[in-house]
């Protein structure tokens, strides 16, 4: 590995011509400056990418179209944790030795002469007589370990690595690789936790840099372990990652082993209130620094969790051990914490030093600082499994179960509901009419997300199929549609909404909340000449486009008002006759919309671009090529529920 530590006057690498490829910001000079750079180095990773000036893998790129990897696992996604690992050491080295305002830019250089593109990071502080040592694991004269980890760890990241003087300026750089990186994860591996206890692993020191042997280092790497640990553990959406990571990042560096008891959902009461527990705790977790005593240690933690008394305070009570009667995993001092949040107690956290009658007080009061975030972490992983749970049910009873075969009618449809996780936004159906023939189909979107959106679209739904089975054409469906939405009785939907927002911990809204909504709607009556008959309109919705065999692609309706805006609207339709070949297409904001950078995928008329190109193709076919070109439009999943359907006469 090269290390280039020459002291130069001038930088390195040139800034390249292209001004989107250089990012840069100036932080504060205090201990929240590290967080602040981590968070600029991904955004900035993650604009390149959207502008595509960073790549997807090779892995990738050499099975487009086959599925490659999945989606928003690229090996851009380890250039960036390398990167918030290299930026998180070198500002908290400058704003623990040098105290000053810290300049970050971060770069991309192409390749050129021999060298491969790489992205460089230069972080600069405005206290230049200070020098950097070299060495990661320099002493003082005491034999204490002075300048920390920081720049071995920079050094086994960074292609290179170095120190520019400049007039009351100094500049530490690294330069990481871009081209050559690994390839993506196996599909269906869990890669927050890899990429968290990747992370953790780098952050737990070397046995002798322990808080037991390092005393000063309490003083000196609690605030940036602290701000660290916070950050791993509030990007975990899982109660059961939250612990594997929180036992990774307290053992070896604050303790030798540790175990966390997580309380069921229905388990422990709010403090005071008298009433008995529910579910009996357990054991979501133990990690030993020898990792061959951690199931012999499992063992004995499992046969009874430890008892604390009945209070909302999360401060250490000690606990004998070994326990009575067992062998033990090493004698020492174990101290447990309660994990509590809101007045809430969540689990149990229990760590141990081994050949210490008694932990220091500063590494006491650091765990049960630890122990509060935590606990935080843990609450908010259950609130959003809660939402995520009520948002599935929700989502079952909002969507039809099966949608209806239609004579004469090849149909495909495709539902992607986003990953945040919350009911509402799209939905559709396909069902006959009660005479006639008729067959009525749907695509809508409701206004906003959340309970308040699902209920509306629990509404709509029903709505829509009573109007057609009871005879009215496409544009008094609409118009009535219409007036529902703005009448009186919609305040019985938005009061449960509110409960059911109330359920999953979920703010409340306050005020009347605006329920409109986009829509196409339509018909088809079989022709006995071959074909189908079909009456469509558009409120406020992507309009359909229609494919012809030869290629060719028009709108096939015509733009109106949102639904629920604007009373005493009269509705059109456009009535048109699908023969045989031809292919209707629906799309919802989430296809239309879908975004890269500052561009939509339906700038400059791309969807018909890409549905021209689908003439000759099955239902089925032109909805996975569509759906294909949506995914691939950016780097990153769709941030919208995304659906489209395909009708096309046989």
């Amino acid at each position: 590995m090269q290390r280039d530590t020459v002291q130069r006057p001038t930088p390195l690498y040139p800034l390249r011509d292209d001004a989107r490829s250089v990012s840069r910001t100036s932080l504060p000079g205090n201990p929240l400056a590290p967080c602040a750079a981590r968070r600029f180095v991904r955004a900035a990773l993650a604009d390149w990418t959207n502008l595509g000036l960073l790549a997807t893998c090779a892995f990738c790129r050499g099975t487009a179209g086959r599925g490659g990897c999945p989606p928003g696992r690229h090996s851009t996604d380890r250039l960036a944790d390398d990167a918030v690992l290299v930026v998180n050491e070198l500002v908290t080295n400058a704003v623990v030795h040098a105290g000053t305002t810290v300049e970050l830019l971060c770069r991309l250089d192409e390749s050129a002469e021999g060298e491969p593109a790489a992205l460089v990071i230069e972080v600069s502080d405005h206290h230049p007589a200070r020098t950097v040592r070299n060495e990661p694991h320099g002493e003082d004269r005491t034999g204490t370990p002075e300048y920390g980890r920081g720049l071995h760890l920079v050094g086994a990241l960074a292609e290179r690595w170095g120190i520019t003087y400049r007039a009351a300026l100094k500049t530490v750089w690294a330069r990481l690789p871009v081209d050559g990186l690994e390839s993506c994860p196996v599909p269906g591996a869990e890669p927050a936790l890899q990429r968290g206890l990747r992370a953790a692993e780098i952050l737990a020191p070397t046995p002798r840099r322990t808080a037991r042997e390092d005393p000063d280092w309490i003083s000196r790497g609690a605030l940036s372990f602290l701000a660290e640990a916070s950050d791993l553990l509030a990007g975990q959406l899982d109660e059961d990652m939250v612990a594997a990571l929180a036992a990774q990042l307290l053992v070896p560096r604050l303790a030798d082993w540790c175990a966390i008891w997580l309380d069921g959902e229905g388990g422990h009461p709010r403090w005071g209130t008298g009433r008995p527990s529910g579910a009996a705790p357990r054991l979501a977790r133990v990690w030993h620094s020898d990792e061959s005593r951690i199931e012999e240690l499992r063992e004995i933690l499992s046969k009874e969790p430890p008892r604390l008394p009945d209070t909302p305070r999360n401060g250490p009570v000690p606990i004998p051990w070994p326990r009575e009667g067992e062998p033990g995993a090493g004698e020492g001092t174990v101290l447990a914490f309660r994990l509590v949040t809101g007045g809430r107690g969540l689990g149990t956290l229990l760590v141990a030093r081994q050949g210490l009658a008694r932990v220091p007080d500063e590494v006491t009061a650091l765990i049960e600082d630890f122990a509060r975030r935590l606990a935080l972490a843990i609450g908010a992983a259950r609130q959003y499994t809660r939402q995520a749970t009520i948002s599935k049910v929700l989502q079952r009873g909002l969507l039809p179960g099966k949608v209806g075969e239609i004579p004469g009618v090849d149909r495909f449809l495709v539902y992607e509901p986003s990953d945040d996780g919350v009911a509402g936004g799209d939905f559709y159906d396909i069902f006959p009419a009660s005479s006639g023939g008729r067959w009525c189909f749907m695509l809508g979107d409701v206004q906003g997300s959340g309970p308040e959106a699902a209920v509306v679209t629990g509404l709509a739904r029903p709505w829509l199929r009573l109007l057609a089975r009871e005879g009215y054409q496409v544009g008094e469906v609409l118009d009535r549609l219409n007036g529902l939405l703005l009448d009186d009785a919609m305040e019985a939907a938005e009061a449960a909404a509110l409960m059911v927002a109330a359920a999953g911990g979920q703010g409340l809204p306050e005020g009347p909340q605006a329920r409109f909504l986009s829509l196409l709607y339509g018909e088809l009556v079989r022709s006995p000449l071959g074909g189908v008959r079909c009456t469509v309109a558009s409120a406020g919705h992507p309009l359909p486009l229609l494919l012809r065999p030869d290629g060719t692609v028009r709108t096939a309706a015509e733009p109106q008002v949102l639904l629920g805006v604007v009373d005493e609207v009269a509705y059109q339709s456009q009535t048109f006759d699908l023969e045989p070949g031809d292919t209707l297409l629906c799309v919802t904001d989430g296809v239309t919309e879908r975004r890269s950078g500052a561009r939509m995928f339906d700038d400059g008329d791309g969807l018909a671009t890409v549905l021209a190109g689908c003439a000759g193709l099955t239902a089925q076919g032109i909805a996975e090529r569509i759906k294909q070109a949506v995914h691939e439009f950016a780097e990153t999943p769709p941030g919208d529920d995304l659906a489209l359907l395909v009708l096309q006469a046989m």
